[in-house]
């Protein structure tokens, strides 16, 4: 429809204009063939949770050098803030910064209704109420391409035009070979039936760093697993002879940082003797205060600030984009890079990360950045470039699918589209 009122106006433009009617005819019989004519080639995207942007140094990844040599790839992926799995997942398929697609955080509280979103809850995830954004999925469905998602935040809700056309409920020990296989079934069925865009989901890497640490062997060894699948999955489209018609796009949702014990703010010590309550812990923590007290509980953790930030929510620094939401709690607290604020449940519970790693900080560290690579017909080979956005993917996957994109995004195609041929 949007094309249709292009095609309109162009020709009223034309029209004043003067020109020979065969020539208006001409130009937008091109514009048509440019846009809807050309070959649309099958996309895969796949997300390795929790993949630092430079693990693949580690000389453990073929699969990826390989893409490096004959695709493209990124010096690192900039995460959105807060860098947590959930929002960025989300941001990536949206185009959108949490702020505006709702999804603030892996848990959070609805300050108006007082309903709660955790993503280990199975209904809350469904509920299409939290989501705001427009998935590439739904813009796609809308233009007439076949979609599919095996996991991905935000594609099993429980309003089917807002689903993908094909989606596998999440399950967090499904096989990792069963993943791949159930895309390829998807990749053998008849044309007017098979997925022109999948998402692929791993949890490796994030659930190995968070355990053990970013320099344990248990993480190396997952990340020699994720690498793997790559080679799995090249091997089955060759199998179907689509390997020379799909695009691979791998990416990250955030990096990771070590934690330790002798790192962490106790925030509930700091405010005895206050009203509040404390959302969350690690990296970031929402104040949510007695509003007799919200002054004198600001100021306390104003005055105690070593090694953490307080902010309102309205004196949230710009560059985090993380203000404009009315489920941002009135008081947030930033953990410096490693720390950790907490509780003394949390701490009971968590207290004793000697070893282990964390993300949700602030996203323009290094520490906090992700991968992208990319090989396909649509994109070039041997290039490698800076740091992308990762808001910047879903006008990307648009272009790719020759599609239109949703208008009110925060990403922009001009940022990343230099990677395409």
């Amino acid at each position: 429809m949007k094309f249709i009122h292009f095609y309109k106006k162009g020709i009223k433009s034309f029209m004043k204009k003067k020109l020979n009617i065969r020539i208006i005819t001409l130009f937008f019989f091109l514009l048509s063939i440019q846009i809807f004519g050309q070959q649309r080639n099958y996309t895969i995207l796949i997300s390795f949770d929790g993949f630092r942007w430079d693990y693949p140094n580690r000389g453990l990844t073929p699969s990826l050098d390989f893409i490096r040599e004959k695709g493209v790839n990124a010096l690192s992926l900039k995460p959105c803030f807060p860098t947590k799995t959930f929002p960025n997942h989300y941001t990536i398929v949206t185009g959108l910064y949490p702020q505006n697609h709702g999804i603030i955080a892996n848990s959070f509280i609805d300050p108006v209704t007082n309903e709660i979103y955790k993503i280990g809850d199975t209904s809350a995830v469904r509920n299409p109420k939290w989501y705001k954004g427009e998935a590439i999925w739904e813009t796609a469905k809308r233009q007439g391409v076949i979609t599919a998602s095996y996991f991905w935040p935000g594609s099993e809700l429980n309003l089917e035009y807002r689903r993908p056309d094909y989606f596998e409920n999440y399950e967090h020990l499904r096989d990792y070979n069963k993943r791949v296989e159930g895309v390829l079934d998807w990749l053998k069925l008849p044309n007017d039936q098979r997925p022109n865009f999948i998402t692929l989901y791993f949890d490796a890497a994030d659930t190995y760093g968070h355990r053990f640490g970013t320099n344990s062997q248990e993480l190396n060894n997952s990340l020699m697993r994720l690498d793997s699948l790559i080679g799995k999955l090249f091997n089955g489209l060759k199998e179907i002879n689509l390997y020379d018609s799909t695009n691979i796009i791998i990416v990250s949702d955030h990096g990771m940082s070590n934690v330790s014990g002798d790192r962490i703010i106790n925030v509930e010590e700091i405010l005895e003797g206050y009203t509040q309550t404390l959302w969350d812990y690690g990296p970031v923590m929402y104040v949510f205060p007695d509003k007799d007290e919200s002054d004198k509980i600001y100021n306390k953790l104003k005055s105690e600030k070593s090694n953490f930030k307080v902010y309102r929510r309205e004196e949230v620094p710009e560059y985090y984009h993380f203000s404009k939401s009315a489920m941002i709690p009135e008081i947030i607290l930033i953990a410096e890079i490693g720390w950790s604020l907490m509780t003394n449940k949390d701490i009971n519970r968590y207290g004793n990360m000697s070893s282990g790693g964390q993300h949700g900080y602030d996203n323009n560290h290094i520490d906090m950045h992700g991968i992208f690579y990319a090989i396909g017909p649509d994109f070039k080979s041997g290039y490698t470039c800076g740091t992308l956005n990762n808001i910047d993917i879903y006008p990307l996957l648009a272009k790719i699918l020759h599609i239109f994109p949703n208008n009110n995004i925060d990403g922009k195609l001009e940022r990343i589209e230099f990677l395409l041929k």
